[in-house]
């Protein structure tokens, strides 16, 4: 089976053809950074009258990449939930086009979803496994089931990871996209040159969840020292320290996860699965299996749309015409209450 998968939930335009959920025919992907560069973050409505410009052309490429023409493509499977909601517009109503063109199966695909199935495209991974969903808009440790069924079992109580590595970076000037940006700078920096604080949440909430607006606003606030240090005073020290108390909160709680649940198959997916630092801080734990995507599949892709649409679609999953674009994160199950 041939899918045909949409992405444009913020600021990637992306299309993608995949075999039988697993052989990735081509990956189309227009990138806006440089559109929204000057803004040091995405804008709404900047970001859909793009994907109104671009998502023929990355349509009609995506094709051609793969060898094949519409009518040898099964099914299409486009990006609803969650994300901007002109930007999810454009996507669906061109793959509703598409589908009632040519009369073929429609359905719809969880963001969350197919970023946690992202790894699954370049090698199989056995259910059940931790799951750990680090992007600018989600930061979530889930036990997945299957590939429409997780229980989240801790997630942030305030910004997402990756939007405290934007905040950041916008902060201190250090360039779109931010977390890449601190990435680099902390490659070369000394981690312990800044002591900034972790959160501390046993108490009063969920044992797994975190916080990331205490720790943004501490590197914030350390700017009018940083810039009196003399002794000290570049950003690869800064930005190194910041990722190392962003990453190690992180792998601290999904430590207590894969204790706590049994399971030590774990799975990363989202952008910020993309920090060298994050992956190396994985791979150092010995005693689990680790599964992330390339660096490609960490970003918005419609390759792993495509991928988690062919399991529905052989469930027999099918979107009627008035499927709707959702903004927020479903509600999925709590496993601790």
């Amino acid at each position: 089976m041939i899918v045909l998968g949409i992405e444009s939930s913020c600021d990637e335009c992306a299309v993608s053809l995949v075999a039988d959920g697993r052989t990735i025919l081509s990956s189309v992907i227009n990138s806006q950074i440089v559109h929204h560069r000057p803004y040091d973050g995405v804008v709404p409505e900047l970001a859909s009258r793009l994907h109104v410009e671009t998502i023929t052309e990355v349509y009609q490429q995506s094709l051609k990449e793969a060898g094949l023409r519409l009518d040898q493509v099964d099914a299409i499977g486009v990006t609803n939930r969650p994300g901007l909601v002109g930007s999810l517009l454009v996507g669906m109503s061109f793959a509703k086009g598409l589908a009632f063109a040519s009369n073929k199966p429609l359905v719809g695909v969880d963001h969350i979803l197919a970023h946690l199935y992202a790894p699954q495209l370049e090698a199989p991974v056995d259910y059940p496994h931790v799951g750990l969903l680090v992007s600018g808009g989600h930061t979530l440790f889930a036990l997945v089931h299957g590939f429409d069924n997780i229980e989240v079992v801790g997630t942030t109580i305030d910004d997402a990871v990756g939007e405290a590595f934007d905040k950041v970076a916008k902060y201190y000037g250090l360039g779109y996209p931010g977390g890449k940006a601190v990435d680099d700078r902390a490659k070369t920096g000394n981690p312990d040159a800044y002591r900034f604080p972790q959160s501390r949440l046993d108490k009063g909430n969920h044992p797994f969840d975190v916080s990331y607006s205490g720790l943004k606003t501490a590197v914030i606030n350390q700017k009018e020292q940083f810039l009196q240090d003399v002794t000290n005073p570049n950003l690869e020290d800064l930005c190194a320290s910041f990722q190392k108390a962003a990453i190690d909160l992180l792998v601290r709680k999904l430590k207590a996860v894969v204790k706590h649940t049994g399971v030590s198959r774990v799975v990363a997916g989202g952008g910020v699965a993309a920090n060298s630092y994050l992956r190396e801080a994985l791979l150092q734990q010995r005693t689990w299996e680790i599964s992330y995507p390339s660096l490609e599949l960490c970003t918005d892709n419609a390759a792993m749309v495509a991928g988690w649409a062919y399991h529905a679609l052989l469930r027999g999953d099918r979107a009627g015409w008035d499927l709707n674009a959702e903004s927020r994160v479903p509600r999925f199950k709590r496993r601790y209450p």
